[in-house]
Order: structure tokens, then sequence, then C-alpha cells
């Protein structure tokens, strides 16, 4: 695997934090490991664990390439909301990580599908992604959609790319948007300095689109609904945040204090449409907001 390059942003951070706060997916057990063995060069020495950082410079971080490995069924509940021969829509709660990954290795909603569908899941995503086309982050909740089989994988993967399959989120963000409508049309790529983050930026970036309208306003809050019409990582969180409206209860783009009651942040998968990849005929989705959603709402009333 290709080493890649980290530059510090302050002076005097321990490198094993320094490393899992800048490269994502990374924990710091994780950091120290690479420590470790060497992996990890300053002027081409490798570095001890209790080094500390200095703004400026330049390190090399070179991962292992990863042993082989497959997601292992487990029995954990399922919200399903529809199901056939072909897709599976999951009602995913907050809290859930969609895919195995460093740091969640088990208990994700792919765990969860290989019990509840047997062998009946597309092999497009390979053995880590078996029947994902699409993901919402861990403390996002709401519907998300899974192919049985390859055929439907590439009917809905073709359906994202040209847009014709519609996700509507709803969200509570703070503040009070200034049009009943309208339209974030910012490029999002990887933060330039938190590189666990998410940003608008013209650097190494994608385009980015997202159409909003107000349902409801409350005094310090506004309660919207959400069309995607790219997916970017984090699309939602850091287009609010961009235009001055982060969502309630989100620490890494907006308020950094947790919101009392609220086990996350206020952003739900509310509705998907899509062609059926078998029939051709439109399928439309929906599920409740959370509880705890549902309460947030009832107090700003």
């Amino acid at each position: 695997m290709e080493p890649f390059l980290l530059h510090p942003d302050r002076n005097g951070e321990r490198i094993d934090r320094f490393l899992s706060r800048s490269a994502d997916g990374l924990t710091r057990a994780a950091a120290q490991r690479l420590l470790e063995d060497g992996r990890v060069l300053l002027n081409g020495r490798p570095l001890k664990k209790n080094y500390r950082v200095s703004a400026g410079e330049e390190i090399f971080v070179s991962l292992p390439v990863p042993a082989p490995a497959g997601a292992a069924p487990q029995d954990i509940p399922l919200d399903v909301i529809y199901e056939d021969e072909d897709v599976i829509a999951v009602n995913k709660p907050r809290g859930m990580v969609v895919h195995p990954a460093p740091g969640h290795l088990d208990g994700t909603l792919v765990n969860a599908l290989l019990y509840h569908c047997k062998d009946s899941l597309s092999g497009v995503g390979g053995t880590l992604r078996p029947g994902i086309v699409h993901r919402i982050d861990k403390e996002t909740s709401g519907l998300i959609l899974a192919a049985k089989n390859d055929r439907a994988h590439l009917s809905l993967a073709a359906q994202l790319k040209d847009h014709s399959l519609a996700r509507v989120y709803e969200a509570v963000v703070r503040g009070n948007l200034r049009e009943d409508t309208g339209v974030i049309d910012a490029p999002i790529g990887r933060h330039p300095v938190h590189r666990k983050k998410m940003a608008v930026t013209p650097s190494h970036s994608r385009p980015a689109v997202t159409h909003y309208e107000v349902i409801t306003r409350y005094e310090g809050c506004t309660h919207v609904r959400c069309r995607l019409e790219t997916g970017r990582t984090h699309q939602i969180r850091v287009h609010m945040a961009y235009i001055g409206h982060p969502i309630l209860g989100d620490v890494v783009y907006g308020d950094k204090r947790p919101v009392p009651g609220l086990s996350g942040q206020c952003l739900h998968a509310r509705e998907l449409q899509f062609l059926h990849p078998r029939t051709g005929r439109p399928i439309h989705l929906s599920c409740p907001l959370p509880e705890d959603f549902e309460k947030v709402l009832t107090k700003l009333s």
C-alpha cells in the first residue's frame, strides 16, 4: 500500500493522537501499532509513540495491507420496510454502522442483512459490503436500500448515478432559514486539515447539490425536508452547516454540546423512491421519524 502524507496543524500534540484524528477510520490503538511497527516516518526515520508533532512537518504513514475477510451473519433485529426477491429496504436505527470497517467489525447492518437474507445478497460491493447500494451515517437513522442479486444492484446503482433514485430526509436545523425553499450547490471534499471531516472546498472535491424546503418554523430551529441530488459523504450535514444552519445534535459540524434527550443528530432518511429493477414499476417507501426526533418537535412546538 502506498504511504500517505500528513501535515500537523498544531504544535505539541502526541503523534498517536494526531494520527487518529487525521486518518479516517484509524483508532488511537491502531496508530500506536503503526508506530511500534516503524510505519510512521519523519525525514525517513521512524517516530516513537511519545513524539510530539510540530506544525508544518511532513509525516509519512504506511498502512499494512489488510488481510482479506468477509462479514459474518449476526442475528440482529431489523425493521424491514419492504422486501421482495430483488431488494430489501430497512429502517436503520441511529447508532448502527452500515458495513464493517476498522473499529466496527461486527454489529453492523451488513451483519444483520447476511443473517436475515442468508445467501441472497449481491456480490457487487465485495465481501464487506454485500448488497449495499448506498449508505447513511452511523448517527443518521432511516431508510437504506440493499440489493439481493447483482442484476438488482447494477440497476439501482445506475439509478443513483442518473439521480432517478430519490432520497428524501427530514432534519431539524439550528436557526431560522431565510427562504422557504432553496438549493445548496457547493462541492464537497475531504477537510484540508481535519481528515475525518468533510467540507465545502474547491480542492479535491466533487459536485454536491442539496434541495431543501421548510416544513415548520420554530423559535431558534427549523424543521426541514432535504432531497439529495448527489450523494456525497455527510452531504446534508456539511451543506446545512455551510449555510449557517447546522443540524441539531450534530457535534461534528455544529454545536459541540449534545442535545438533552437526543441520542445523536436530528437527521432521518424519511423516503426512498426508485424503479423496481425487475418490473420497472415505481416504488415509493417511507418510514416514521424516530421517537426522540418526534419528542424534539413536540418540545419545540
